[in-house]
């Protein structure tokens, strides 16, 4: 072994064993990984979306933050209400709010770090804000729908028509769509669930041309690619 002044490394070199043979030092132990990272792995192996591990990563964060930086191990139910009340009483987060940091935190506890945690009592909760809901009459959807055209005109009926959410719209293929029997199959959707939704007649035909266009427009692209 011999020792660098300028860079305060070491080598290793291999050293004489019993019986003549030369040994090498062995390989440094692999250090364990830090813990949003142990978070970000057992998120990924339930196939949670990348919306949920950038979230759950976000609260678990300001929960270490909030106490100092101390390891969540050292800390428990107690620390976790304290928590959870600041963000009602100070920080006036929603409902939901609360329950998704509550939840970010359960799954660190049980799923990460493989502890029970009971229920959390003494928790100041946030207010749940009473409001009816604001659903839009039959032609109020037309007054909107008729202001669209083109793709946001298909995009937006079928957000209606399909009951699709905004990013099941965006991540949609052509194979998931069967013009004839008039369904949609919804890949990886909220849940992770798949589910199979109805097409709505007046978007068939608009978006059979809209393929069709598509389709032309992929085959000029592919003919102006030269041969390797």
């Amino acid at each position: 072994m011999e020792t660098s002044g300028q860079r305060d490394t070491v080598r290793w070199y291999p050293e004489p064993c019993a019986g003549g043979f030369v040994c090498e030092a062995p390989p440094p132990a692999r250090q364990r990984p830090r813990l949003l990272d142990q978070v970000r792995e057992e998120i990924r192996k339930r196939h949670y979306s990348r919306r949920t591990e950038k979230s759950y990563i976000g609260w678990i964060r300001r929960f270490i933050l909030f106490h100092g930086k101390r390891h969540p191990a050292e800390m428990g139910e107690a620390e976790i209400s304290r928590f959870l009340s600041h963000l009602a009483v100070t920080g006036k987060v929603s409902a939901s709010t609360q329950n998704q940091a509550l939840s970010a935190l359960f799954f660190l506890y049980r799923q990460v770090l493989s502890r029970e945690v009971e229920w959390v009592e003494g928790i100041v909760r946030a207010k749940r804000p009473m409001h009816l809901p604001i659903v839009l009459t039959r032609e109020e959807v037309r007054a909107v729908l008729g202001r669209l055209q083109g793709v946001e005109w298909m995009m937006a009926s079928l957000l209606y028509g399909a009951g699709l959410r905004l990013l099941e719209c965006c991540r949609l293929r052509v194979k998931d769509v069967d013009l004839a029997k008039r369904e949609i199959v919804v890949r990886d959707g909220k849940g992770g669930k798949d589910r199979v939704t109805l097409l709505p007649a007046k978007v068939v035909e608009p978006l059979r041309v809209h393929l069709r266009r598509c389709a032309g427009s992929m085959i000029g692209i592919l003919r102006t690619v030269p041969e390797a």
